[in-house]
């Protein structure tokens, strides 16, 4: 078993015996995702600790992406309790990357690639998603790619 998995669960029977309830949900979802990923395929697999942070970025952006649409209606409760999960899941995430972490691997990326202009950016991307591997989110990496590939003109 993966040492995130083994993490995940005894921090879920630690929160059972704190009685943190959104710790505990939240860590059940996770473990939960991580089982369906397991089984998902056409057999079933034990996955690496890179498969296990990859499904919990998936599960913190459905929190976050939650959160606001909830937000957006009104519904003031239900988004606090999806950013109160968000806060527990991203614990076990790798640090985020700042702006201008993430500008400098993608000014390095065009540099090393030679690319020019917003047709290169597919190529800008398959250079720079290895690097930055989840530690930004996909969207967050393309718009600062875009942007630095239009500045360059």
């Amino acid at each position: 078993m993966s040492a995130m998995k083994d993490k995940l669960k005894a921090d879920l029977t630690a929160s059972m015996k704190s009685r943190d309830e959104v710790r505990l949900r939240t860590i059940r979802m996770a473990l939960a995702a991580v089982n369906v990923e397991e089984v998902s395929g056409k057999e079933a697999r034990e996955l690496t600790d890179d498969e296990v942070i990859k499904v919990l970025t998936k599960e913190a952006k459905k929190r976050r992406e939650a959160a606001e649409a909830f937000g957006n209606a009104g519904r003031a409760e239900q988004a606090q309790a999806e950013l109160d999960e968000q806060a527990v899941l991203e614990e076990y995430l790798p640090a985020q990357l700042s702006d201008e972490e993430l500008a400098a691997l993608v000014d390095a990326a065009i540099a090393e690639t030679g690319a020019a202009g917003p047709q290169a950016m597919g190529q800008v991307m398959k250079a720079v998603n290895p690097k930055v591997a989840g530690r930004a989110e996909g969207g967050r990496v393309a718009a600062t790619v875009r942007a630095r590939l239009a500045a360059g003109k």
